[in-house]
């Protein structure tokens, strides 16, 4: 079977006086039965291309199945008198939120079951929930495309039922409940899907009639709204990827007027957080890798700022959870995470040590504030996910839960940290692992992931999965590069707008390290990304193609000019500080020297595996589509080029655990198939 070939359609458009002709602009309209057929084309020849490894998917899906306990339940969690916890049931695609009152022997209360609320749903996803302070009402977020928006519903615990009033067009996070426990206030999104009012929800009234309570008029800034965990204020913070501003409500004064905490000013940002009499700002005002201060809440204007934790040229403040009795603080030293905790009464700091070379770990919600426990996530690249509760004043912790991986031994395998070193210079850091005994004499294959983006640092957790992988000789390996915050404030500001490129050099020196030390060689190895990871598998096969056998990009951001000139696009606008406004020049002439679409030639290319979804609002379908089309005409290689588009989901792929399980052994399918690997 033939691949599909597009229809090239010009359409062209003047910029700083270049000429700029895109062939395959007519994909992007959705709406058009002949994008529908062409999109449905490419998914036939996807099919036909990987019906030889149907077995094999079936095989890796079973696999992973089988590592997996299908029924379990997480470790339940106090709230407000209450143990929270969510529960799976095999053969059951969504988790099931409960509680008990009291006690874990207590009667359970089912609340939100996931599974009846998507029966008859292609796709279904909770954003969050918020309990209100009684415990009496549960707010919940939904989407059922797969698009970030969300209707929020409320239901009453105590008659089960579900208030008739639904809040449209809503973040799926930015929303809490004031004091009084029938006021709700949330984020709305406007034509771009960006947050940019908070509006305030009276049980009971009609959601179209809900005042304002704050606007965000900057189309640079979005709104978010959360509550202190002192539950004294609500915060709405407006931010853009440079620059912040809080402003905060007493919350019981639900009718009240957010006050400003301190004006925006430009490339500062800032966050707020309660405890007692004292507001916590942590900033990065003349101080890139954060500080944090406090002041009075009796006037906490600037002025009267003081210096709490000062900044480190080597640490970076990554933020604080405060408790009635403690602080504790999250840091980033060396491209791992640290945790050290305070305490207010002896004015003294205790280390929460971790003995892996690679990890990384989450707080949980811990929603009481006056607790002596915090309960936290910790994982690495050889241990499973484990909730661990940390006893803040004897400096103790227990293993509440671990994931269950049946059939792992983790024995068996080894993790480490190594470090390339890019074309400037900068050490770049890689973790990796792999299965003890694994030869390393440069044959074996490898799997290198990247993002480097944002900020976001892709730090080394756990998959049951990638033990597929694993168990058939591979490494897998994650290059820690500039864009992402590994390393610190500067490792995000060396890898964005006009030091991008930055991005691509370094994942390019990790390719070549780990081949250079024999992990694999350019015939073994495969990478992969997604969103903006995409955008650097995009650029990296662009700029090398021999170094890698495959890739896979998933949600890939290609289109980098044409969507940074669309402002009308959900993220444009906002993103302008990530990537630069190619309305000038020198951001045009930047970004158009390494959008991957802008730069693909006529020579040869590793095989690429491009998947997208038809409802994706962050990166719309028709990049990795216009992509697709324009390799298969440029490209001299007959290696196997596929665009796979789901065409009921958005950014986050399928969303049922058994859905999401079969997407990873079909790349995992195109990985071996593609390198060889039986």
């Amino acid at each position: 079977m033939k691949p599909p070939i597009a229809e090239v359609i010009p359409k062209s458009r003047t910029l700083h006086g270049e000429t700029l002709v895109d062939d395959y602009f007519w994909l992007r309209e959705k709406d058009n039965p002949i994008v529908i057929t062409y999109l449905e084309a490419e998914n036939r020849y996807t099919e036909a291309v990987m019906q030889p490894t149907e077995q094999l998917q079936q095989t890796l899906y079973a696999e992973m199945l089988a590592r997996i306990k299908q029924t379990d339940l997480t470790a339940p969690e106090l709230w407000g008198g209450y143990y929270y916890y969510r529960r799976t049931e095999e053969g059951k695609q969504y988790p099931i939120l409960c509680r008990k009152p009291g006690s874990l022997e207590a009667a359970e209360a089912i609340l939100l079951d996931q599974n009846e609320l998507a029966r008859d749903k292609s796709y279904f996803r909770i954003g969050t929930y918020q309990m209100s302070p009684d415990q009496h009402f549960i707010a919940y977020s939904v989407t059922t495309t797969g698009a970030e928006v969300y209707t929020i519903f409320i239901k009453d615990l105590k008659t089960g039922e579900t208030l008739a009033e639904q809040l449209t067009n809503a973040s799926g996070y930015g929303f809490d409940w004031a004091g009084d426990n029938k006021t709700l206030f949330y984020t709305v999104q406007d034509a771009a899907n960006r947050p940019y009012r908070i509006c305030r929800h009276t049980l009971g009234t009609e959601p179209k009639t809900d005042p304002v309570a704050l606007e965000e008029k900057d189309e640079l800034f979005i709104l978010s709204l959360e509550k202190t965990r002192s539950d004294a204020y609500l915060l709405a913070t407006s931010v853009s990827k440079q620059t912040s501003e809080v402003s905060y409500l007493r919350a019981d004064d639900p009718t009240g007027r957010f006050i400003t905490f301190a004006p925006r000013r430009t490339g500062v940002l800032y966050s707020v957080d309660h405890r007692g009499d004292r507001f916590y700002i942590l900033t990065d005002e003349n101080a890139k890798n954060g500080k944090l201060l406090q002041a009075p809440v009796a006037d906490p204007a600037h002025a009267n700022w003081q210096e709490r934790l000062p900044h480190r040229s080597d640490v970076k403040l990554d933020g604080i959870d405060l408790f009635k009795g403690y602080m504790v603080v999250y840091e980033r030293e060396n491209a791992l995470k640290r945790m050290r905790v305070y305490d207010f009464a002896a004015q003294a700091f205790q280390p929460v040590a971790f003995d892996e070379p690679v990890y990384t770990f989450f707080p949980a919600r811990n929603p009481e504030f006056d607790t002596e426990q915090l309960r936290f996530t910790y994982t690495s690249l050889v241990t499973p996910s484990s909730v661990y509760d940390y006893d803040l004043r004897r400096r103790t912790r227990e293993l509440k839960k671990q994931e269950t991986v049946y059939g792992y031994d983790p024995a068996l395998y080894t993790s480490e940290r190594q470090w390339a070193v890019a074309p400037d210079g900068e050490r770049v850091p890689i973790s990796l692992v792999y299965k003890k005994g694994r030869a390393k004499d440069g044959t074996q294959p490898l799997l290198l992931y990247g993002y480097g983006a944002y900020g976001i640092s892709m730090d080394p957790g756990f998959s049951s999965g990638r033990l597929s992988l694993l168990e058939r000789g591979f490494a897998f390996a994650i290059a820690h590069i500039r864009g992402g915050g590994e390393m610190g404030r500067a490792w995000y500001d060396d890898g964005k707008l006009l030091k991008k490129k930055n991005t691509f050099s370094d994942f390019i020196a990790c390719a070549e390290s780990v081949i250079s030390e024999k992990y694999t060689t350019a015939e073994k190895l495969a990478i992969y990304g997604g969103s903006a990871g995409g955008l650097l598998m995009g650029a990296v096969v662009n700029l090398r193609p021999e170094l890698f056998k495959s890739a896979i990009a998933k949600v890939p951001f290609v289109d980098v000019v044409n969507t940074m000139l669309d402002p009308s696009l959900p993220l444009t606008v906002g993103e302008y500080e990530e990537w630069g406004n190619p309305n000038e020049l020198e951001y045009f002439r930047y970004i158009r020297s390494y959008s991957p679409y802008d730069n693909i030639e006529a020579k040869a290319y590793p095989n690429l595996l491009l998947t997208t979804g038809i409802n994706d609002s962050q990166v719309p379908y028709w990049e990795p589509a216009k992509w697709a089309a324009k390799l298969r005409k440029r490209k001299t290689d007959n290696n196997v080029l596929l665009l796979k588009t789901n065409m009921g989901v958005g950014h986050g792929g399928s969303s049922g655990r058994y859905d999401a399980l079969k997407e990873v052994a079909f790349d995992y399918a195109y990985l071996l198939m593609t390198l060889g690997v039986d």
